[in-house]
């Protein structure tokens, strides 16, 4: 049996190199990331690169915010909120009400962490890699700040709970937690698991599933009655962001780890 190079295939994603940028902008980037690390170190370099994330990730959640009040008040895409929740309505039934509630679980406050948890253990000890560990806790804690800083801008009420489905929600519902927490999650056990598959099925069955995810998680949130389709359209847009900030933020140490060893 041939021998694997764990590290080499961690930066290949079928026969798409990681390491290698093609767009200007993104040899910008590396050449700047290059630099820093050359002043600061690379440790230093990936906490600051964690923390401009983080700054990110709020201030894609503040655009957000400032977007939806914007389109709101001109009666936008907000205008879709009644109508979905009155089709949701007319689609409920008793078995579907409690398959929803059981999936939508998954992505609660409770469901989600224990979810990643499981993954990321599973990950960390399958690839051998602390890797997991690292991009799960960034990933999770920019999805738990966006979130916060969503439902504090702008403290919107949820659908009245005579048309929910229970157990009632209290918290504010713009953004939807359940559904970002779902795409960032479900998005960063799937690269992971892609950065390992080398067939090309695989890996489509293996981002398939977590597209079915995320977008079923929004959708039970609107189905219940817990959220308006704006909360989970705005979540869906802000996890697939955020989860390309820390998708890219990988590529860059992979690249400068690589740069290290041509070097070396």
């Amino acid at each position: 049996m041939a021998y694997r190079d764990p590290e080499n295939e961690e930066r290949h994603v079928g026969a798409r190199d990681l390491t290698r940028w093609e767009s200007p902008p993104g040899r910008f980037l590396v050449g700047l990331v290059r630099s820093v690390a050359q002043w600061i170190g690379p440790r230093w370099t990936l906490l600051l690169l964690l923390v401009i994330g983080g700054g990110v990730a709020a201030g894609l959640t503040l655009a957000s915010a400032e977007v939806y009040e914007a389109v709101a008040e001109n009666e936008g895409i907000a205008t879709l909120d009644e109508p979905a929740l009155d089709a949701a309505i007319d689609l409920r039934s008793p078995w579907l009400n409690a398959a929803a509630t059981a999936f939508t679980h998954l992505g609660g406050p409770l469901g989600m962490p224990i979810l990643a948890v499981l993954a990321t253990i599973g990950l960390t000890l399958v690839r051998r890699s602390i890797t997991p560990l690292i991009l799960m806790t960034a990933a999770a804690g920019g999805s738990l700040l966006m979130t916060v800083i969503g439902k504090n801008a702008i403290g919107r009420l949820r659908p009245d709970t005579v048309l929910a489905v229970p157990p009632f929600e209290i918290s504010p519902s713009f953004p939807s937690g359940h559904t970002l927490n779902a795409v960032v999650i479900a998005g960063v056990v799937a690269y992971l698991l892609v950065l390992r598959q080398h067939r090309k099925r695989t890996r489509a069955l293996t981002v398939t599933a977590a597209v079915v995810f995320a977008f079923l998680m929004g959708l039970t949130r609107v189905y219940l009655g817990h959220h308006w389709l704006t909360d989970v359209a705005v979540a869906w847009t802000l996890g697939i962001a955020w989860l390309a900030v820390v998708i890219t933020i990988h590529r860059l140490l992979l690249t400068l780890r690589e740069r290290r060893r041509d070097a070396a």
